[in-house]
């Protein structure tokens, strides 16, 4: 059986693990940087932070399509490692994983961030510039 393709990204912030760790778990910082940031509409997270709890992320794009994300978180190692499932609400059957590992390194953080179970190449070269964006974001939060 052919494997699912993953994509794995790699970057330094100027925060510390906890900093980090907290954007990706509360949803008052989640939200600033999230789905598109630059666009007017208001972005909205929940979370339950526990292994077995849901997080759900909604934003509008541009041309104004609702998008909502969700999934299940499977591991958290505070201020470490936050792993959870990953599926669109347009399309819940393709559920894949992410996983954040941060590391404490001189200045800052590095993050890195892996994604698997990809239902196919289009869909992680999607998200690849999905991440991408968002973690161009997240740097903006951490000047």
């Amino acid at each position: 059986m052919a494997s699912k393709p993953s994509l794995a990204l790699e970057r330094r912030f100027k925060a510390t693990p906890t900093q980090l760790f907290e954007a990706w778990t509360k949803p008052e910082k989640m939200i600033r940087w999230w789905g598109v940031t630059d666009h007017p509409s208001t972005p909205r997270a929940e979370t339950d932070l526990r292994v077995g709890g849901r997080f759900r992320v909604q934003f509008h794009t541009p041309d104004g399509e609702h998008q909502s994300v969700s999934g299940v978180y499977r591991e958290i190692v505070p201020d470490r490692r936050l792993v959870f499932s990953w599926a669109w609400q347009s399309t819940p059957e393709r559920e894949s994983q992410v996983t954040v590992d941060l590391r404490s390194d001189s200045d800052g953080t590095v993050l890195t961030l892996t994604h698997e179970q990809f239902f196919d190449e289009t869909a992680r070269d999607n998200h690849r510039r999905g991440w991408t964006h968002a973690l161009d974001n997240l740097e903006k939060v951490f000047p």
